[in-house]
């Protein structure tokens, strides 16, 4: 059974930093693109970034300069680290799994919720 369990999300103060994990388990994770999306209360579900198999990253402009994400192959683990956070962060987000060059199998976590206020 294919688990992705997100962890870090919270409430933190404008300018404050966050970093969200998540585990993966039941996958050949070294196999999956991997990514965090977001979304926000009346708001389509967007991409914030990713990290592809052989290590290459691309991030949503709004982000870009504020958040890196990386991944720990051996641990089965995505991370997204948040700083300079700001109101507009506020929203759930969700850990993807994506075997781009396989299967096309396409996972989801639950999702962690990041609120940004004062």
């Amino acid at each position: 059974q294919v688990q992705l369990v997100e962890s870090g999300g919270g409430l933190v103060q404008p300018g404050g930093s966050l970093r969200l994990s998540c585990a993966a388990s039941g996958i050949i994770f070294h196999i999956y693109d991997m990514g965090w999306y977001r979304q926000a209360p009346g708001k389509q579900r967007e991409l914030v970034a990713a990290v592809m198999i052989g290590g290459s990253t691309n991030y949503a402009d709004s982000v870009k300069g504020r958040f890196t994400i990386s991944r720990d192959n051996a641990k089965s683990t995505v991370y997204l680290q948040m700083d300079s956070l700001k109101p507009e962060d506020t929203a759930v987000y969700y850990c993807n799994a994506y075997n781009r060059i396989g299967t096309r199998a396409n996972y989801w976590g639950q999702g962690t919720q990041v609120t940004v206020s004062s």
